[in-house]
């Protein structure tokens, strides 16, 4: 197969904060998330061949940027702000191919690190949120 439709990709946000995961409305792109790792420098005078060298180092949970259809009067949309003021981590998932054998879902802890609303004369409302992934997401494959 030479690639997958992602039409049906869902955002869900924990509303209790005891795995009751509801859905985010009207959400449009899904970026991420953008796992990085470091590579620690261990270069020394005796390296074979001249090469640098590198050892394993922290791991980030990357980030996971959505863009939203924002209806101010969402509760879902609303949510998003109480979320981006609280100090406390929040429990999100990300479903692509919901119902498919093929499901996948990603489940991280986040703070929202950017929440910004665009007002167009000619366009959609918008809403951009990005989440900071504290930890390790989990990955699961139906």
């Amino acid at each position: 197969m030479a690639g997958i439709d992602a039409f049906g990709t869902q955002l869900k946000r924990d509303s209790t904060g005891a795995g009751a995961f509801v859905l985010i409305a009207n959400v449009g792109d899904i970026d991420g998330p953008s796992r990085a790792r470091e590579a620690i420098e261990v270069t020394a005078h005796d390296s074979p061949d001249a090469y640098r060298e590198f050892v394993k180092g922290l791991k980030d949970g990357g980030e996971v940027s959505a863009t939203i259809n924002f209806d101010p009067g969402d509760s879902s949309h609303q949510a998003l702000d109480g979320d981006f003021e609280e100090k406390d981590l929040r429990a999100y998932q990300l479903i692509a191919l919901p119902g498919d054998p093929d499901e996948l879902t990603v489940q991280f802890n986040a703070l929202i690190t950017d929440l910004s609303d665009t007002y167009p004369v000619e366009d959609k409302m918008e809403r951009s949120v990005t989440f900071k992934i504290s930890g390790k997401p989990t990955f699961t494959y139906a």
